[in-house]
């Protein structure tokens, strides 16, 4: 009879230590699959949600995540502007979900900052950039280069004519803070 006391319970200690070693493993696992997630994995889990984010040189900024891109994202606010924000821009990101998602070959996981830039340039709208050490400019994006802009710089209520432009500034895009668009 002890001896089969002392089996049982030799048995039920190897047990435990086996179930201790699986669950080890399996929390090991874990920790490494999510030290791979980065930012955009889990910004892009939470696209279509109503986030808060924080930027540098900017008030933060409160609306639906809607896209993000290779370097960047955009939010849709309540005042029918949308924010085009660079990921190196930002200081926190509030009310993400759990979730995380990797790029998976989509053709908005690869636009980056540079091109949303030269798409705004195009559609010819007035803006307003917040650049590092510096207010708000406005103004209209006159081109994009590789890692500048050109804002030709008008009250927002004034459309880009020659006599309402008092100012062209050349912003480098690592200085680009924000841009926000009406």
């Amino acid at each position: 009879m002890r001896w089969d006391a002392l089996f049982a319970d030799l048995e039920s200690q190897f047990e435990a230590l086996q179930e201790g070693d699986l669950y080890g493993e399996v929390a090991d696992r874990i920790r490494a699959e999510v030290g791979k997630i980065t930012v955009l994995d889990r910004l892009r889990g939470a696209v279509n949600t109503v986030v808060r984010v924080e930027v540098n040189d900017a008030d933060p900024v409160r609306g639906l995540l809607s896209r993000v891109g290779k370097d960047c994202l955009l939010i849709e606010t309540e005042r029918y502007e949308e924010w085009l924000i660079p990921v190196e821009a930002l200081v926190a990101v509030h009310r993400l979900g759990p979730w995380a998602e990797p790029a998976v070959g989509a053709v908005e996981g690869k636009l980056g900052l540079a091109h949303l830039l030269r798409g705004i340039a195009r559609d010819r709208s007035p803006v307003t950039l917040f650049c590092s050490g510096g207010g708000p400019v406005t103004g209209t994006v006159d081109r994009v280069g590789a890692d500048f802009l050109e804002i030709a710089e008008h009250p927002l209520d004034a459309p880009r004519r020659r006599t309402e432009v008092y100012n062209v500034r050349l912003v480098p895009t690592q200085a680009l803070r924000a841009l926000r668009r009406r």
